[in-house]
């Protein structure tokens, strides 16, 4: 989002990863929503189902995650995306330092996918995507792997991957041949999408959230975008 263009602090559009947030004192807007820094947190796991925006406003007037969210009071955003015909596993908070911590580049927070594509990939295209591909965008980091089901026609890839591009998923298939047919998030750090159905949310517990925040270096000192 940073290099997008989409970040703001105090009215200026931040371009580099780097500047100094100061919770309490800065205001923060992404994508034209004001982080909330100071008020009562709230951490949500929601099982995202297909067909709904991982946004809080759609041009097309299409199905927000938030609308999800019957019952809940709070006011959150979504932490990264899922796109609208993917599924699974969708932090939402206004913890705006776990939001920037989560998505930061430096803490390769984990992020495991059950994806169905077209298709038997063959060992050796496994193994490219392991060790990295070369996207538009440039190589990807390394990734595991498992070829967790062969099916007539497809197959059931788990994939875990360590950074978070747009639909980079889809796009490490794409570039072996074997398009996606069905992709599913169900685990971000150790927040697992397990007891969850499609649509369903919950709070995160005590614990949860203390070792997702552990893992995502959260400390006290400024955050560092």
């Amino acid at each position: 989002m940073i290099v997008a263009g989409m970040v703001k602090v105090n009215g200026e559009v931040v371009t580099k990863l780097g500047a100094k947030i100061e919770p309490g004192k800065d205001k923060v807007v992404v994508a034209g929503e004001t982080l909330s820094l100071t008020d009562d947190k709230y951490y949500l796991a929601l099982y995202k189902p297909r067909g709904y925006v991982s946004t809080l406003h759609d041009e097309k007037g299409r199905k927000k995650v938030t609308d999800l969210l019957d019952g809940f009071d709070g006011r959150v955003y979504p932490v990264g995306r899922l796109d609208y015909n993917s599924e699974g596993l969708l932090l939402l908070t206004n913890d705006g330092d776990l939001t920037y911590a989560l998505t930061h580049p430096k803490h390769h927070i984990p992020k495991t996918y059950l994806v169905r594509v077209a298709g038997i990939p063959a060992y050796n295209h496994l193994e490219q995507m392991a060790s990295g591909l070369i996207l538009a965008d440039g190589p990807t980091a390394p990734a595991k792997i498992n070829l967790a089901e062969v099916s007539e026609g497809n197959a059931l890839l788990e994939i875990t991957i360590f950074e978070g591009r747009n639909r980079q998923i889809r796009r490490m298939c794409e570039n072996i041949g074997h398009p996606v047919l069905r992709l599913l998030r169900t685990r971000v750090g150790n927040i697992s999408l397990a007891g969850l159905r499609p649509g369903q949310y919950r709070s995160l517990s005590a614990k949860e959230l203390a070792l997702l925040k552990k893992s995502a270096g959260l400390g006290k000192e400024p955050r560092i975008l």
